[in-house]
């Protein structure tokens, strides 16, 4: 937190961090480097105050020591998508919930002023989870929620039955959320070799 700022609110973090990267070859995105750091790093520094930090995805031996100590789980099967990473990464956490859940892919290098902006409209609570939009888009994977509301939907789904392969849109339908606009570029994200020369990822 930044001298004359709100205090910050209390909120765990999920960080998703275990897609195929199909389309850079099956590379991890979260070992690509910016300006010298992982984007896996510069998630997990962003999200350090987080009170429980949860990442879904391997556990290489290079993450040890990462900012806000996560734990590693893995969503059951492996590549079942998102909603399922988001299930496993929630239902990994310990002890009480923290009031907000940040659910964050780990391939945004901007993410910590996404952050920023998301926990700043936190102070404004009123009720409703917060999803960023950029350039007219509404971003599931770059958002604060309720975590009431976000545990009550996985209770929900998983009644009903599995999460595997589940569109973010069905696992979220009962969560009320509210658009929090972002300045353009702020959730881009690296899903091609061309996005990350742009984003100033390190190609090899």
């Amino acid at each position: 937190m930044r001298t004359g700022e709100a205090p910050r609110p209390p909120f765990d973090a999920v960080i998703l961090a275990g897609g195929r990267s199909s389309r850079l070859g099956g590379v991890p995105k979260a070992g690509l480097v910016v300006e010298g750091v992982t984007l896996l790093e510069r998630t997990c520094a962003a999200l350090a105050e987080a009170r429980q930090m949860v990442v879904v995805g391997p556990e290489a031996d290079g993450w040890r020591g990462l900012p806000g100590a996560p734990s590693f789980v893995r969503e059951e099967p492996a590549f079942a998508g998102p909603a399922a990473a988001l299930v496993a990464g929630l239902r990994a956490g310990t002890g009480v919930r923290a009031p907000w859940c940040a659910v964050v892919a780990c391939d945004m290098p901007r993410v910590a002023e996404l952050v920023d902006v998301l926990l700043a409209e936190a102070a404004g609570d009123d009720g409703a989870s917060l999803v960023a939009v950029d350039g007219g888009r509404s971003q599931p994977l770059a958002a604060l929620y309720r975590s009431d509301d976000l545990a009550a939907a996985v209770d929900a789904v998983l009644a009903a039955g599995t999460a595997d392969n589940l569109s973010m849109r069905s696992l979220l339908a009962s969560v009320r959320t509210r658009p929090v606009p972002v300045a353009p570029g702020t959730t881009h994200d690296v899903d091609t070799w061309a996005d990350a020369r742009v984003l100033g990822v390190d190609v090899p």
